[in-house]
């Protein structure tokens, strides 16, 4: 009856799912208005994209006007030439043949700076409002098309059947509601509009060097190809080499996954030293392969900057030669070819991460668009399906087949015949998985049956309204679901509309109201999220209050007491009973108690109904009823005995109900919102700490980074000094200054290089040396673990696995790269900043007044880049509950017919994020706007004023060239720097994880020294008294007062029925767990205050699945005593033992056989003795066989026998088994039942007695 809640996580299908959806579908759902919003948005983008090249073209105009004027003033330093009548003349010669024709004193630059710096302030403020345009007009387009597409996700999620829900995780309809349609939200939103403006820079910068002069384009072109061809290698073999690290670390990363998921055996053998240092061993290749990534990545990025400084030397060199040689070309047209196409280029490399952001966002509708588009196989919310006028309330199934959409290959029930008159009461029992539960939820038809029909009434219920069906239904379930509001309102969701004494009265026929009234807010309590604030027996009466107040004709009751105590069943029961009256029941119940009084019993096996009658008739037949009444009263009689066991305990044993309780649970746990731990982020000193041993390359990393940051002012010196040779006089001296200047690029390309590989190599090796010792450290702390701290969610294998993988290899981000880029940063703006004091310190002020809106601005772009993400997640927190509440609880959201409720408050709640969304769209707009316009001002008024400086203080005017280069690449280093931080940020997060792990102290600590060890180890094991609850779940008492004992040498069985503790008491004698009242003596020595690693050398153990590991036969035995090295003799002496040797010699390979991941090369029985002989080897005082025989077949099994027979001489033995062969001959035999022993004895005693022990021998039932 485990209802499919199995769910297998469809991981594996996300990554298949090919993008199916072009990118102009993600616009489906634009309404006319939207599509001219983006119209609109798109045409301002490409005005604005024009902007960029325009401002060149002024740029250009206004070095040509500096460098004529610096002309004149050359000449006119002459102090033979003077000004007359607007031309410079020879002051003494008079002849007229001798006189120049050189303009002067028409140029008043201060005039002519003006105006280029009103043109400055019209492109900005026209880039301003163009940004603002751009931006604000997609976001607002996409956040009316985004709300749409939630309502109608939700909806559609909302109508689909059950068995969709079965096959789909709770918590991937929960990321696909937030996190995939927020990558639709990008792919659509304003990142179009930012590539339509970068693509149209490019093309415009491109025309523009056409226009104003294709020789030097060409060139420069020309050179492209190289920067193209490193940038692909760069790319190719970062991903080959990281490829290749990944594979590296995937071995190591196997080592860990299987290490974890097996733990128990580490740990019982005392292996965890050793698997550590086998995980070290598959480190040592990740960290070579990611130091040779870095020191590539260095490689290439020197090339590239090599190839970009040669690049400027060829374009002035021969540039330069255009202008002075051959005179096409001013410097203006230089300037504007050169920075056109470099802009260009750049605009290109800016556009090409939107792109990614677009196909994200189409990977993600393909999901979406699909869900949106399904037809639902059983649509709740439709009108077809007729209503009947009258219902009686006969149910009948025929010939009923059905399985699980989730796992088809499991027939749940077959060729099912059954009715069921309506005004009695049917109780249905039978064995977990016989199909009961699916029986109910066919009549709710939240499935319909494979084969056969359910009829109402005679009617197929295909053919009824499904919400109609649904209304005439009560249902109580074992784990009743409540709504995160008032007792009132969960009460109400039974019946829309019903009046407030309604609601009084069900409370009252639910024997509810009482205590409701004691509440201090009696109807208007909370009850909390799930429930959570009413204890068990709460809940289930205000369930039954919510089913009573629909007034059904139809009551099923799916174990509607088993998770309650004795005392509060009893009332509960009392409800069930008063409303049961004149309607048709179905009651599906573990517990005699509640059964008996039925009018009809109905016994199911393996889906069928195999038996009908009252209570008395079915016990004479001796079939299922029999054996199930068998097996309970016998617990009952001991429950009588043991009547003074408090309360609170006693609601816990009775737990025996079906396994469906602790697998809801588990699937809640897993699939409600992810629990994130919120952790402080890492101090930086500490993470320093750990890399401290490397600290010779983080200094010479160091050295390399301040030395490329000194590059970029030293570009700028070079730029403008190139300009300055422009109004040189002499030709001869030009053309020496500018091959000079173009060979001094060069030297600065060649030291880039050796420096960026330098840096790139040295703090790779840091870094890898770094995350190396983190996993190391980590994956020890996680071995030293209690093995409770596995048992929680948070803590799975996978989990673990992963933030081995990621959490370590993130921290990098805070040491070496960051601090090479701070370096970098520093040394840039420093050397900048120096630069341009020394040459004007008045220019420099006034540029630097725009430093901080330059950095702003940059920030603003990081900031814009990662988006307001965070605001968003908040804003959809809120409809983010209800979506999640109503998918976790869909079953019972479903029969009670609410789908439509929740729609309209998850619709309700999207308001406000889109409200949101559109404030953000003006300010996010705003923001764009004047971080793009702040450069346009800056360079107004710089050059504005260094217009004033070289008029009135004969400032050289390349001065102003280079200090405004200067200082305004330094400020785009340093919006680099601030948009470095996210990596940053999130390294410090993963260090505060990792270091969380390794802060935290185990409870039973594996690698301490502590405790006692003694010599003459006997083996003499005593429980006392013990009670234990597994700390991940609290309310289920396990061991409540067991208390038995084994003398050295003899050998205890455990029997009874699964969940009754036998396996808990060989893990707390194991030290796995620790019992939470009571005591475990050994040799008389208390457990707890015993050495781990020594008790646990003590123990041997053979398990049920026994676990083996992947490597040879005989390593796997040798596993068995990691303390000593053992001898290949030792291995063969145990195999011996273990009946092994033989068929091991039979193996091609013999004992270096493999056996595959996790032994599957091998058969069970194979198996068992593998792991029977690592338990021998050991040599262990005390021998555990946890039903080490019961899942083989009887061949193998009278081999594993005799093998384990041969074990157990002379040594301490605690057995647990199923089948009664195997323990006929032990010296103890100890019923358990609910967590105490209820009878023990030798096996002829226990017969004599006739009790338990006889039943269970007698009528041969299972033990289980």
């Amino acid at each position: 009856m485990a209802s499919g809640k199995h769910k297998k996580s469809k991981k594996g299908k996300k990554e298949e799912s090919a993008i199916r959806v072009s990118f102009f579908q993600l616009f489906r759902f634009a309404s006319c208005r939207e599509i001219c919003m983006m119209i609109f948005g798109s045409l301002c983008a490409i005005v604005h994209g024009s902007a960029q090249p325009l401002m060149l073209l002024v740029f250009g105009m206004l070095t040509d006007t500096f460098i004529e004027y610096d002309i004149e003033l050359n000449e006119l330093s002459d102090p033979e030439k003077v000004c007359v009548n607007n031309t410079i003349q020879w002051r003494n010669l008079t002849e007229i043949a001798l006189n120049m024709t050189k303009s002067c004193g028409l140029l008043d630059i201060e005039y002519e700076m003006t105006n280029f710096a009103y043109y400055y302030v019209g492109i900005g403020a026209g880039v301003f409002i163009l940004g603002y345009l751009q931006i604000s007009l997609w976001i607002t387009a996409a956040a009316r098309q985004i709300q749409i597409i939630r309502k109608m996700y939700f909806r559609k999620v909302m109508r689909m059947e059950i068995g969709w829900f079965d096959c789909t995780s709770v918590g991937e309809l929960n990321t696909r509601m937030s996190d995939d349609i927020n990558k639709i939200n990008d792919a659509i939103a304003d990142q179009v509009g930012i590539f339509i403006q970068r693509f149209t820079t490019f093309v415009c910068g491109f025309l523009m060097g056409f226009a104003k002069g294709w020789k030097l384009t060409l060139v420069i072109v020309s050179v492209s190809p190289l920067i193209g061809v490193g940038a692909g290698l760069m790319a190719l073999f970062v991903a080959k080499l990281t490829g290749m690290e990944l594979q590296a670390y995937a071995k190591a990363g196997a080592v860990a996954d299987e290490v974890l998921s097996s733990v128990r055996t580490v740990a019982a053998f005392g292996g965890e030293k050793k698997e550590v240092e086998r995980y070290d061993c598959n480190l040592i290749s990740a960290q070579r392969w990611g130091i040779r990534k870095g020191l590539i990545m260095g490689f290439f990025t020197g090339y590239m900057w090599f190839i970009i400084f040669l690049c400027y030397a060829l374009a002035f060199w021969y540039g330069s030669s255009l202008v002075v040689d051959t005179q096409e070309y001013s410097p203006g047209t230089l300037l504007q070819v050169f920075f056109g196409v470099l802009i260009a280029a750049l605009s290109l490399g800016q556009a090409s991460p939107c792109l990614e952001a677009f196909a994200a966002g189409r990977g993600a509708a393909t999901i979406i668009f699909e869900t949106i588009e399904r037809e639902p196989e059983i649509d709740c919310l439709s009108e077809a399906g007729y209503k009947l006028d009258k219902v009686k309330g006969d149910l009948e199934f025929h010939n009923v087949t059905f399985h699980y959409p989730s796992r088809p290959e499991v027939k749940i029930l077959e060729q099912l015949n059954l009715q069921v008159t309506s005004g009695e009461t049917t109780a249905f029992v039978g064995p977990s998985g016989a199909g009961k539960s699916t029986a109910i939820q066919l009549i709710q038809r939240f499935y319909d049956p494979k084969e056969g029909m359910v009829t109402l009434d005679g009617h197929d219920i295909r053919g009824l309204n499904i919400q109609w069906l649904r209304s005439l239904i009560g249902i109580v379930e074992q784990e009743p679901v409540l709504f995160a509001t008032s007792i009132a309102e969960n009460i109400r969701y039974g019946r829309p509309g019903v009046s407030n004494d309604d609601i009084i009265t069900a409370a009252k026929e639910a024997n509810a109201y009482n205590f409701i009234m004691d509440l201090p807010q009696k109807f208007d309590t909370l009850v909390g999220e799930g429930g959570g604030q009413m204890s068990g027996g709460q809940k289930q009466r205000i369930a039954i209050a919510r089913a009573l107040v629909r007034n059904p004709r139809i009551l099923l009751l799916d174990m509607a007491t088993s998770a309650l105590d004795n005392e509060s069943e009893a009332v509960v029961q009392e409800a069930l009973d008063k409303v049961r009256m004149g309607r048709t029941t179905i009651s599906i119940a573990h517990r005699l108690s509640t059964i008996k009084n039925a009018d009809v019993i109905v016994g199911f096996e393996h889906g069928r109904a195999v038996e009908r009658g009252k209570h008395d008739e079915l016990l004479d037949r001796k079939g299922v009823y029999f054996t199930l009444v068998t097996l309970q009263s016998q617990g009952d009689k001991m429950e009588e005995a043991e009547s003074s066991v408090p309360d609170a305990e006693r609601k816990s044993l009775n737990r025996a109900g079906s396994y469906r309780a602790s697998l809801r649970y588990k699937s809640y746990e897993n699939y409600s919102f992810k629990v994130v731990e919120e952790v402080e982020p890492a101090p930086v000193t500490r993470i320093l700490k750990y890399n401290a041993p490397e600290w010779p390359y983080m200094l010479f990393g160091s050295f390399g980074a301040a030395v490329n940051g000194g590059v970029n002012p030293v570009y700028s010196l070079l730029f403008s000094q190139i300009l300055a040779t422009f109004s040189m006089p002499d030709p001869v001296e030009q053309r020496r200054e500018i091959n000079g200047i173009c060979l001094f690029f060069v030297v600065v390309g060649l030291v880039s290089f050796f420096t960026q590989m330098l840096q790139g190599y040295a703090f790779s090796k840091s870094g890898e040396l770094l995350t190396r010792r983190l996993r190391c450290l980590g994956f020890q702390a996680m071995l030293g673990k209690e093995i409770s701290w596995f048992d929680d969610h948070r803590n799975s294998p996978g989990a673990l696995t992963t933030r081995l993988a990621t959490d370590a290899s993130q921290v990098q981000g805070a040491t070496g790269s960051q601090i090479g880029m701070i370096v970098n940063s520093l040394t840039n703006i420093g050397v900048a900043i120096i630069i341009s004091f020394y040459f004007s310190w008045k220019l420099t002020l006034v540029i630097l007044c725009f430093l901080p809106f330059l950095a702003l601005s940059g920030g603003f772009q990081a900031k814009m880049l990662t988006g307001f993400a965070k605001q968003d997640k908040e804003a959809l927190e809120a409809a983010g509950q209800i979506s999640g509440e109503a998918l976790n609880n869909i079953r019972t959201i479903a029969g009670l017919g609410k789908e439509r409720n929740f729609v309209e408050m998850f619709e309700a709640q999207l308001e406000a994020p889109y409200q949101a969304a559109l404030k953000k769209a003006n300010v996010y707009g705003a923001c764009y706007g004047f971080a793009q316009c702040v450069v346009f001002m800056a360079n107004s008024a710089s050059y504005r004023f260094g217009g004033y400086l070289v008029y009135r203080e004969g400032l050289h005017f390349s001065f102003v060239f280079r200090v405004i280069s200067a200082i305004v690449t330094s400020g785009t280093a340093l919006g680099r720097a601030s948009s470095y931080t996210p990596d940053y940020a999130k390294a410090k997060i993963s260090a505060a994880r990792f270091f969380q792990l390794l802060d935290h102290i185990p409870k039973i600590s594996v690698y301490s020294n502590e405790g006692d060890k003694w010599d003459n180890f006997k083996g003499d094991i005593e429980f006392i008294d013990c009670k234990f609850t597994y700390p991940s779940r609290p309310d289920i008492q396990v061991l409540n007062g067991l208390s038995v004992s084994v003398r050295p040498g003899q050998t205890l069985a455990f029997v009874g029925s699964s969940g009754c503790g036998k396996s808990t008491s060989v893990q707390l004698l194991e030290r796995f767990y620790d019992p939470n009242n009571g005591r475990v003596l050994i040799d008389g020595h208390e457990s707890t205050r015993v050495n781990v690693a020594f008790l646990r050398s003590k123990i041997g153990i053979v398990s049920q699945e026994p676990i083996l590991f992947d490597c040879s036969i005989a390593e796997n035995i040798r596993y068995g005593d990691n303390q000593r090295d053992l001898s290949m003799n030792d291995v063969i002496a145990a195999a011996k033992k273990a009946q092994l040797h033989d068929f091991v010699m039979s193996l091609p390979e013999k004992y270096d056989t493999n056996v595959g991941s996790q032994g599957s090369q091998l058969s069970r029985g194979q198996k068992q003795r593998i792991a029977i002989a690592r338990a021998i080897i050991r040599d262990p005082k005390i021998l555990l066989l946890d039903e080490a025989t019961s899942a083989l077949d009887t061949e193998s099994e009278k081999t594993v026998q005799e093998a384990l027979d041969k074990a157990r001489e002379g040594r301490t033995c605690i057995v647990i088994a199923h089948r009664l062969s195997t323990i006929q001959n032990s010296d103890i035999i100890a019923v358990m039942s609910r967590g105490y022993v209820i009878e023990k004895g030798t096996h002829d005693y226990l017969m004599s007695l006739k009790g338990a022990y006889y039943k269970l021998v007698t009528t041969g039932a299972p033990i289980s």
